[in-house]
């Protein structure tokens, strides 16, 4: 059966009309999402959609993606905090890379790698002030994280055997 080819546009543009509709009247229910942030959610909530109705499963991964990125900011908004947008940006990757990998079978170690690198960077002062509470040294761990990412990286570009 062939997928409807207008799917995402028609629900991208459907959920900016209600948008822009509950804007123009004011409606108070949603008086804190008339912002830029509403509109990754949006588009992500569309991409998700298309993915999982439609069968369409690489739009999974730009959907949860957008749809994070979209929540994590509407969140940063009302508590007026900063959390590491970084480890954020790979937490949404790596669920956005399992859950592909649920429907697909492809991205699991590369999920599980997201996730292990968002946690590190969403705890590491956690991880500082416990190893400086230890009488651990620390001044390796600002040096060396950005190398062992970029070595990795290079592993996998160039190294890694491909089945």
């Amino acid at each position: 059966m062939k997928k409807p080819p207008y799917l995402l546009s028609g629900m991208i543009l459907f959920g900016f009309g209600i948008y822009f509709l509950l804007q123009y009247y004011h409606f108070s229910l949603f008086h804190g999402f008339y912002s830029w942030p509403t509109l990754f959610v949006i588009v992500g909530i569309a991409f998700l959609i298309n993915g999982y109705a439609g069968k369409d499963y690489p739009f999974i991964f730009p959907g949860v993606l957008l749809t994070g990125m979209g929540i994590h900011f509407h969140i940063a908004q009302q508590l007026d905090t900063t959390i590491d947008i970084s480890g954020i940006f790979l937490l949404l990757i790596s669920i956005g890379l399992l859950l592909t990998y649920v429907k697909t079978g492809n991205g699991l170690f590369q999920g599980i790698l997201f996730l292990a690198i968002s946690l590190f960077l969403l705890f590491i002062d956690k991880l500082k002030e416990w190893m400086l509470n230890n009488g651990h040294s620390i001044a390796w761990m600002d040096q060396a994280w950005p190398y062992l990412l970029m070595v990795f990286g290079l592993y996998f570009l160039f190294f890694h055997k491909r089945k």
